[in-house]
């Protein structure tokens, strides 16, 4: 369904947000498993989305800054290569990155934000073609984790596409999840598309555990944020006091893990069923992948997308690559 925010100034909304029925029945059968998990995108609520930008800004977030950084630093060159193209955001959040290349590209006139926080997404959206005047934006309220045709829509007709999916956020997904996500992408923009994508690399656990669990404990609200969410929205009674937050790094599988912890053996009712949880038992809100660059590049191209350039820090905390797809138009 589409409508046109009657204010100025003006963007177009599509609402394909997943209903409610599609969170209770992951939330089921996540709490239904050996080994309890809920998908990460549903961390993002308002208030989560709220936590994860103050997550951002945190001395030991560093991916936010890093990846900022680069694209400062390289961004006339990355104009060069988007040239007049539809940008499309995958996971658009606070706009704050695309503003870099936004700045760089004056050309620019079409931009997509797809993300599955309706607020957060229409908000920046409007905000942004505020700021920028000759700029046109369309916002689609969907789960881009999944397989999305784009509706019909006149400023995209005749335009090549260029993904930008910043964040590391494909690290949340498992390497074979990740490798779908990126055809499901590489269809998306058709055969002349390209992506520009943020990958966080493999480090030292001093650097990266730091990172998913601060000393101030937002990273703990945030996870903590889902509980609070499957209760107002589901009817749920997650004892949320009665739950801990813990993230580590797991060197051999190369990822960060991030859990909701229970704190005693408990029961937790949810539409008529009841979920135990033993003391000490864990709740998967999310992995974070790292990768080596060429262990991305290689998943990339197993995807229908091949290595075009590649931008670093001086540190090498963090990746930026540009690919190009190799799918037939």
């Amino acid at each position: 369904m589409s409508s046109t925010l009657h204010s100025k100034p003006t963007i177009q909304l599509y609402d394909l947000h997943p209903p409610l029925e599609d969170f209770l029945s992951d939330v089921l059968s996540g709490l239904s498993q050996r080994h309890k998990t809920i998908p990460p995108k549903f961390l993002y609520d308002k208030q989560g989305a709220e936590l994860f930008d103050a997550i951002c800004t945190l001395d030991e977030y560093y991916l936010t800054r890093t990846e900022m950084g680069i694209l400062q630093t390289y961004a006339p060159a990355i104009a060069t290569l988007i040239g007049d193209s539809a940008l499309i955001e995958f996971g658009s959040g606070s706009s704050q990155k695309v503003r870099i290349l936004l700045d760089a590209m004056p050309q620019l006139t079409t931009y997509v934000g797809l993300d599955i926080s309706k607020q957060h997404l229409q908000s920046s959206c409007l905000q942004l073609v505020d700021d920028y005047p000759g700029l046109e934006a369309i916002a689609i309220c969907a789960d881009y984790t999944q397989p999305l045709q784009l509706p019909t829509i006149s400023m995209l007709a005749g335009k090549r596409r260029v993904g930008f999916f910043p964040g590391s956020s494909l690290g949340n997904l498992e390497p074979a999840e990740a490798i779908e996500f990126l055809r499901n992408v590489a269809r998306l923009l058709g055969g002349e598309g390209s992506l520009l994508i943020g990958i966080d690399l493999k480090k030292s656990n001093a650097i990266l555990e730091p990172a998913y669990d601060d000393a101030k404990g937002i990273s703990a609200a945030f996870a903590l944020n889902l509980l609070t969410r499957i209760n107002r929205e589901l009817g749920a009674d997650f004892e949320v006091n009665d739950f801990e937050y813990q993230a580590f790094y797991n060197a051999p599988k190369g990822r960060i893990e991030m859990y909701i912890v229970s704190r005693k053996a408990q029961i937790v009712h949810l539409k008529g069923r009841e979920f135990s949880f033993s003391a000490g038992e864990r709740l998967r809100t999310e992995y974070s992948y790292k990768y080596s660059i060429p262990e991305f590049q290689t998943l990339a191209l197993q995807a229908g997308f091949q290595s075009q350039q590649v931008w670093t820090d001086a540190q090498q905390l963090f990746s930026l690559h540009y690919l190009q797809s190799t799918q037939p138009d």
